[in-house]
This record gives structure tokens, C-alpha cells and sequence, in this order.
């Protein structure tokens, strides 16, 4: 009989190439992988791994295997789902991770919503950025956490996991003057001379605004990278450059500071594992999560578009 946990190591493995990799990432040692990835080798009855220096490649027969997993590790959550959906009442621990500013913005009133709805349940709340979400959610460090897309920035399915939009908001240019030009100059492009602040390298933000600069025919010159769009707009409101920031990171702005729309969005989604959609625990978040949007959103874009 094949172990699920430790068909999930083989498929981290599968993604990860190097057995400190996955141990990194699951919190094991590298020796605890290793003994759990042989053990796994003898109930399969034939060689799953093949060593090239340090790395680990699968045979054939563990990628196939690694396929079977994914539709294995599917089932297991929509039957946890199916078991918790036959309980009286939510309770226990329920896992959610978030990004700054939808700590700060939404994950109050959703705690709020939670508990008035289901006061046996117990939100634990674990800001992360959405770069780490995926780790988190395959090795159960959390149970739904808050994901975004930009325009600009192509997003490639994570295997193992699935979401459900929330909600989309637009973006705004943020600076302290708006500079004259015909209207047929992009906005962006009026600031091609200007310094700029953007997310870290490495980042959804940074890579949607050098995208997004590209397309008004430029490359941003960027002085500051901030991931904290309070601080962004101080500095903006200071002359230290333009910044393009998303409606929640809007909230207060110094009175320095211009906001501009612009023709570009920002999505966000709950991501969770495959097949735990129906997980009634999960579903009470994302509609608790989704209330909490409401007020906020008020441009009449609150529907998940």
C-alpha cells in the first residue's frame, strides 16, 4: 500500500529537484526525506529515483507516479470535506495566510464576520507574501491564504492547488504632479524621465510595473524599492519618485500625493489545495473574506471579475 505523505515528499521532489529542497520547505531534515522517499521505493516495488550529482532526477516510473499523486492528493481533500460537511458546526483551527495590505484592510472584518457566523472556529492569521503561498498551502501550514494577479504578469497554474476569485481592483498612478502632454501619450509615459519606487525584485508589483512601463514604450529608473504602499506614498508625497499602487494601498494618502486611474487591475484570489473547495470551514472564509471586501471596494468592481 502507497503512503500519502510520503507521496506528497515524491511530488515537492518532482518540483523542487533537490532533497534539501523539499526538506527546506516542509520543515524535515534531509536524512528524515530521504528514508521516507526509500521506504516509498519499496512499497512501489521498482526504482523511483535516479541521482546526477546533486540532484535527484525521477525515473519514468515516479513520474507517472507523481501524476497519479496529484489525483490521489485531490481526493483526500474532498473526502476531509465531505467528513467535515456530515459535522454540527464549524470548529477547530482554520489556517489563512494574507499579504500586507490585506492584513491591514480586510482580514479584521473577515475575523469579525467568522466569528459572529461560527464562533467555534479559531482564525489563525499568518501574513505571508503570495511568492510563498503556494509551500504553504501543499505542506498545510495553511489552509487558504489571499493571492493576487496584475495585469502585465502572466500567471502559470500551481500544481496541487486551486482558487476562487474575490475580488478586482484597479490600479492608480501616485505622484505629486500630473505633466501636461497630448492625449495620445500614455500616462505612464509622461514619467519616462522620472525616478520611480516599486515592489523588491522578485516580486508581483516590480514585475507588473516594468511591465507595464514597457508597454508605454519605456524602462522605468527605478531609486526605491518599498513592499509597504504606506511607505511608498510618503515617499511619493517627498518628490522621491512616481509609484503605481493598488486601490487598498490607496487608504490615506498624504495630501501631497495625486492619484491618477489607470487602465490596469489587480485581482485577488483565495488559493487553497486541490479538491477542498467544498470544505465547509474553506467556504466560510472565502464568503466571510468576500463581505469584508465590500465596503471597501466601492467603484462597483466587487465581483471577482
Amino acid at each position: 500500500m502507497l503512503d500519502a505523505r510520503r507521496l506528497r515528499l515524491l511530488r515537492e521532489l518532482s518540483m523542487r529537484g533537490t532533497i534539501a529542497a523539499v526538506a527546506e520547505a516542509l520543515a524535515f531534515t534531509p536524512s528524515a526525506v530521504s528514508q521516507q522517499l526509500s521506504a516509498l521505493e519499496r512499497e512501489a516495488g521498482t526504482p523511483l529515483l535516479e541521482r546526477t550529482g546533486r540532484r535527484v532526477a525521477l525515473t519514468p516510473a515516479a513520474q507517472n507516479l507523481v501524476r497519479h499523486t496529484e489525483a490521489v492528493l485531490e481526493r483526500l481533500e474532498m473526502a476531509a470535506a465531505d467528513l467535515a460537511a456530515a459535522r454540527h458546526g464549524l470548529s477547530g483551527p482554520l489556517r489563512i495566510g494574507a499579504f500586507p495590505t490585506a492584513t491591514r484592510m480586510i482580514i479584521p472584518a473577515a475575523l469579525a464576520v467568522l466569528a459572529r457566523d461560527h464562533p467555534d472556529l479559531e482564525p489563525r492569521v499568518r501574513e505571508i507574501d503570495p511568492a510563498d503561498v503556494a509551500d504553504a498551502l501543499r505542506s498545510g501550514d495553511l489552509d487558504v491564504a489571499l493571492v493576487h494577479e496584475y495585469d502585465f504578469v502572466p500567471t502559470a497554474p500551481k500544481p496541487g492547488l486551486e482558487t476562487a476569485p474575490l475580488f478586482t481592483e484597479p490600479m492608480y498612478l501616485a505622484s505629486t504632479h500630473l505633466p501636461e502632454a497630448p492625449d495620445d501619450i500614455p500616462l505612464l509615459a509622461r514619467f519616462g524621465d522620472a525616478p520611480w519606487i516599486t515592489g523588491t525584485p522578485g516580486t508581483l508589483c516590480h514585475a507588473m510595473l516594468l511591465g507595464a512601463c514597457r508597454a508605454a514604450g519605456f524602462i522605468p529608473q527605478i531609486r526605491h524599492h518599498v513592499d509597504e504602499f504606506a511607505t511608498t506614498l510618503a515617499l511619493v508625497a517627498l518628490g522621491q519618485g512616481a509609484a503605481v499602487v493598488p486601490h487598498l494601498g490607496t487608504a490615506d494618502p498624504p495630501p501631497e500625493v495625486v492619484l491618477t486611474r489607470l487602465p490596469l487591475r489587480r485581482r485577488t484570489l483565495a488559493a487553497h489545495r486541490r479538491g477542498a473547495a467544498r470544505h465547509p470551514a474553506l467556504a466560510a472564509a472565502v464568503s466571510a473574506l468576500r463581505a469584508a471586501t465590500v465596503p471597501l471596494l466601492t467603484y462597483g468592481e466587487a465581483d471577482g471579475r
